[in-house]
């Protein structure tokens, strides 16, 4: 039975996953925890998670350790994509100096498979300058956001998926698809014919709602330009699904704000980015 004395225990998760819903609608049924999920804002119609949502960014780490401790967070979850380096290296800063315990949930990332031709890269310009010697017609699964890194490449064409269309810069001979997953692995292997698709360009962001392409790619013989996640920062630990996170928040009886998480001392990139 929760303490009547106590207020709730407030868990405040950066979210913008299926990962991060999950966990929100299993730690929202708990009267003992007050539960925030904050929404970076950058797509016009996000599927909003149960609990209170904000949307919109902090202001560095500087503004979200404001917002930590002017909003009396206990935990702080980091369940953001995989690629979000950002607020994640800001959020191991902001817990950090605002003693607030930090969790990362992250799905694990896809693992290569017999039959696979894949390119491994460490960003999207690597990604960018491979694909002249791979290919012509190019399906560009890595998000809106980053297709100025592909701007210059004026020869291959361009299917670029997204869930809202994409603005300028981006590479002059493009068909853009607006779509969002889960995609089945019978309606990839029919967009690869149909647009006849010999280059495929992905992050590894994990997850089966999205992993259908990999399958197609491997049955067809396409190569598979993979970009690598960037690390968790240095000293945090690591749920690989909500369930994990879940038990981190229950792991014991003391207070959140009390648990030691890091382990000194934190990396942070320089610049922070």
């Amino acid at each position: 039975m929760p303490d009547a004395a106590r207020p709730p225990r407030h868990v405040l998760i950066l979210g913008g996953t299926t990962e991060a819903r999950r966990l929100a609608a299993a730690l929202a049924t708990e009267p003992a925890l007050r539960v925030t999920t904050s929404l970076a804002g950058r797509v016009a119609a996000p599927r909003l998670p149960d609990g209170e949502v904000r949307i919109g960014g902090f202001g560095g780490p500087e503004g979200l350790t404001r917002w930590l401790r002017e909003h009396a967070v206990d935990a702080l979850i980091d369940a953001t994509h995989p690629f979000a380096g950002t607020i994640s290296f800001s959020a191991a800063r902001a817990a950090a100096t605002a003693h607030v315990p930090l969790l990362a949930l992250r799905r694990p990332g896809w693992v290569p498979e017999p039959g696979d031709d894949w390119h491994q890269v460490t960003s999207l310009d690597e990604a960018a300058a491979a694909l002249p010697a791979l290919g012509s017609r190019i399906f560009l699964t890595t998000g809106r956001m980053g297709l100025a890194h592909f701007a210059h490449l004026t020869d291959p064409w361009f299917l670029v998926r997204s869930v809202d269309a994409p603005e300028p810069p981006h590479p002059p001979r493009m068909e853009v698809l607006l779509d969002r997953g889960p995609f089945t692995v019978e309606g990839e292997r029919a967009l690869l014919r149909a647009h006849r698709i010999d280059v495929l360009v992905t992050k590894d962001s994990g997850a089966a709602a999205t992993a259908a392409k990999l399958t197609a790619a491997r049955e067809a013989g396409i190569p598979v330009v993979v970009v690598r996640r960037p690390p968790v920062p240095d000293g945090v630990p690591v749920a690989a699904n909500p369930a994990e996170a879940v038990e981190w928040i229950h792991a014991d009886t003391a207070p959140l704000s009390a648990r030691p998480i890091h382990t000194e001392p934190i990396g942070f990139p320089d610049p922070l980015h």
